[in-house]
């Protein structure tokens, strides 16, 4: 950021080395900016005033017979940085850059700064500033119980869509999977790596913290902590969310294509076909991005905050003037855009004419077919990422809104794993099979132990009667059970398609 050239209160004082009998008369100009002093060394990039003060005692433009002393007090918004160095320059007109050559910087007193330099000419101060970031806090409760809950749920559901995979031989195994496995990296990178570490390093911004022996030019007037890690992390959350969405779109469109345009079988060697797609065009979307950012400021030191934030290790927010330009517009915001746009309208379109679409050979009751209509709507719309619609409602100008939709979107997305695994694994007939005998055996083992037991009548008790509600529990999982119209229909229509997965 810019060189604060503002100043307090500025004293110079002309000290005349040599006793001679004739004074030298001395003049003074103030520069208002810095255009007539470009420098090809440091660069501002801030908005501050930027003040060159000139001063000459004769036709000679380095007098060595004259010494000048700068003492100064910086005026910044200290709320939002610190000073983080600065370093004593004149204007070289041989070079027409910035030079430091016989100049120095010492401590003042009472927090003034002071620059000696042992000639006379165009002088300046080139200050450097560190920004101080209001680091947010660690991530709440509710979004790390959210989380906790969907890395669980995910990692069972991973497990089971494996195992039982030959048992079901289903054709979307294949695509849950991968946007399980994606979502699970995604949740755990944003546990345990979207804070900065920067945060943990405090610095009061105090000017005994300056180094005075340094009064090499700054190559900017901001300076930020380097964070590689931090880049790194922002990167792979970049591109795992981006594969979450890839296979979301995906899911969409395998499921259109077997329900509504009844494909059968799928296009040959369509798992190698939805996985270069899924895995590789998220990379090629990052690798871009990062590509074309390093190159255009690579030579900055800062470029990573071209990418990502300081606050946290997630892809920088635009400025106003700079939407048009940022990538988290173009390489993020657009693209999910589209797939959701996709997603919503296949979304309606199987919901009307597959989920609730009214069935003659049923035989449940109502209430029953509308909890099932209901489940499997739901079922659709966790896959298809439906809920991310949620965070186009943040946007609202009105402060109150705004943190109602931010709840509701957390709980949405933090859950959106558990979800998967209820109305993906819980709801299937194998899960709740294997479940039924894993519980039957428990039961059996404790009911044991209880009538081994003369000490413990109430147990015996409490155990007869959970036993006798079994048939009762199991009245209410065959609410949970998959319709036909989910499972059965869908996949009864592609049955080449599930042979060859």
């Amino acid at each position: 950021m810019p060189v604060e050239m503002l100043f307090k209160k500025l004293l110079l004082l002309l000290i005349m080395m040599p006793l001679q009998r004739n004074s030298k008369a001395c003049g003074f100009v103030v520069y208002q900016n810095d255009k007539l002093f470009q420098s090809k060394t440091f660069t501002a990039k801030s908005n501050f005033s930027q003040k060159i003060i000139s001063s000459k005692t004769d036709e000679n433009e380095q007098d060595q017979s004259a010494s000048v002393d700068m003492v100064f007090s910086p005026r910044y918004n200290q709320r939002e940085f610190q000073l983080y160095s600065y370093a004593c320059v004149y204007w070289n007109l041989s070079t027409r850059d910035w030079d430091t050559y016989g100049c120095q910087k010492h401590k003042g007193t009472d927090g003034f700064l002071r620059c000696h330099c042992n000639h006379t000419t165009n002088f300046a101060v080139l200050m450097t500033f560190k920004k101080d970031y209001q680091y947010p806090k660690s991530l709440d409760v509710f979004s790390n119980v959210g989380c906790a809950l969907s890395i669980t749920g995910l990692a069972l559901t991973i497990v089971f869509q494996i195992v039982t995979r030959k048992v079901r031989k289903t054709s979307v195994t294949w695509v849950l999977v991968n946007l399980c496995i994606s979502m699970l990296i995604f949740n755990l990178l944003f546990v345990f790596g979207i804070e900065n570490s920067n945060k943990n390093k405090t610095s009061d911004g105090d000017i005994h913290d300056i180094d005075f022996k340094n009064n090499d030019v700054p190559q900017t007037d901001t300076i930020n902590d380097s964070n590689p890690t931090c880049t790194a992390i922002a990167a792979l959350l970049h591109y795992f969310l981006l594969v979450t969405f890839t296979w979301n779109a995906l899911s969409a469109a395998q499921l259109y294509f077997l329900l509504i345009r009844t494909m059968k079988p799928l296009p040959r060697h369509f798992i190698l076909f939805i996985s270069l797609i899924g895995w590789g065009v998220p990379a090629i979307v990052v690798a871009i991005t990062v590509g074309v950012i390093y190159s255009q400021n690579g030579k900055n030191p800062q470029w990573e905050l071209d990418y990502r934030q300081e606050i946290i290790c997630w892809l920088a927010i635009p400025e106003p003037d700079g939407v048009t330009k940022s990538p988290l517009l173009w390489s993020f915001i657009l693209p999910v855009t589209i797939i959701l746009i996709s997603n919503v309208v296949i979304f309606i379109t199987i919901s009307i004419k597959v989920l609730w679409k009214n069935n003659q050979n049923l035989t449940s009751t109502k209430k029953v077919s509308s909890m099932r209509k209901i489940v499997s709507t739901l079922s659709v719309a966790v896959v298809f990422g439906i809920t991310w619609i949620l965070a186009y409602l943040m946007l609202v100008n009105d402060d109150s809104i705004r943190i109602i939709f931010s709840y509701i979107f957390c709980l949405f997305n933090t859950t959106q794993g558990v979800q998967i695994f209820f109305l993906h694994t819980v709801r299937t007939k194998i899960f709740q099979t294997e479940a039924s005998k894993v519980l039957t055996l428990l039961l059996s083992i404790g009911r044991r132990k209880s009538l081994s037991s003369v000490t413990r009548p109430r147990l015996r008790v409490r155990m007869y009667n959970f036993l006798r509600s079994l048939p009762t529990l199991h009245e209410h999982f065959r609410l949970l059970e998959t319709s036909r119209s989910t499972e059965d229909i869908t996949f009864s229509e592609s049955d080449k398609a599930k042979e060859s997965i």
